[in-house]
């Protein structure tokens, strides 16, 4: 693909502000939100770590998980990639799994919700914790951060979005492309904050563990289901996605197949791998929850 992409880009259909020549792209509502993120979390980490000491509050580890998922949702909404994913099915499943199965994950596992209220000056933080605390986002938050519900509300995304007249609405409409990358992604963020931080009253880390273990079966099977489909079909799906498929020696519906092995086959098996990361917890590790990020010892002051 990526050889593909030096020669001059075939006449199609496209969304993507590119920069000529370059395939590069380029959009200000993706891109603000992620910097106005990636400046919070910066801020907020420096600030932590000031008051209480590096690697304190927030982990050497969860800071890197966390600049890496950024720079991945920065590269897959950027790079060439992107372009070629509005041409290419199998392009575009790559993008979508590195969203989903790789930025995710690493930035659930980067707990950002710390660092995000510690970069708010020290005066705000009391009624930001409130607010967040209130029982009006306290109800919806509870309902969405139930292990089921977050299963659901990502499966429905991957569902949704992959129905032949949505997913062509997409191609053709840039608001509506942008709407389809952010339920991936947030709905996936969402999936893998609940499976990794979720907890409740007396649920413990090896009942989390094994709900986690649940959640991750049901995803691989209902997401097998769908690239299944799409490998066997004999029809073209989203007939305008293929429209570079010429280019790589493919048939539009060799690209549409091509896509669907890769959701059922190296999809699955990360998924495969979390869910043996998880039941190997569940199997072997203590019960135990490290503390939570406002109650670590020298993290009583300002906030």
């Amino acid at each position: 693909m990526l050889l593909a992409l030096l020669a001059p880009p075939a006449a199609a259909h496209g969304l993507s502000d590119v920069d000529a020549g370059s395939l590069w792209s380029y959009d200000p509502w993706l891109m603000a939100p992620l910097y106005a993120v990636g400046i919070a979390f910066y801020v907020g980490t420096q600030r932590l770590w000031a008051h209480a000491g590096g690697g304190r509050g927030v982990s050497f580890r969860q800071v890197a998980a966390f600049w890496t998922g950024w720079l991945v949702v920065a590269l897959a909404v950027t790079s060439p990639l992107h372009w070629l994913g509005e041409r290419l099915f199998t392009a575009h499943m790559v993008e979508h799994g590195l969203l989903m199965i790789v930025a995710a994950p690493l930035m659930a596992f980067a707990r950002i919700n710390g660092p995000l209220l510690w970069s708010l000056p020290a005066s705000f933080r009391p009624g930001a914790g409130s607010i967040l605390k209130s029982s009006l986002l306290a109800l919806p938050w509870g309902f969405v951060s139930h292990p089921m519900s977050a299963t659901v509300l990502h499966g429905a995304a991957l569902w949704v979005w992959h129905a032949p007249p949505l997913y062509a609405w997409a191609l053709e409409n840039t608001a509506i492309h942008r709407l389809q990358h952010i339920s991936f992604f947030v709905t996936a963020l969402l999936f893998w904050w609940v499976l990794l931080h979720g907890r409740g009253p007396g649920r413990s880390t090896r009942v989390r563990d094994g709900i986690a273990v649940a959640c991750l079966f049901i995803t691989i099977l209902h997401s097998g289901v769908l690239g299944a489909l799409l490998t066997v079909s004999t029809r073209l799906w989203i007939p305008g996605q293929g429209a570079l498929a010429g280019e790589f020696g493919l048939s539009p519906l060799e690209d549409q197949q091509l896509a669907g092995i890769l959701m059922w086959v190296p999809m699955g098996i990360l998924y495969t791998g979390a869910a043996l990361f998880f039941a190997h917890r569940w199997l072997t590790v203590n019960d135990s929850y490290p503390l939570p990020l406002l109650q670590h010892p020298g993290l009583n002051g300002p906030a």
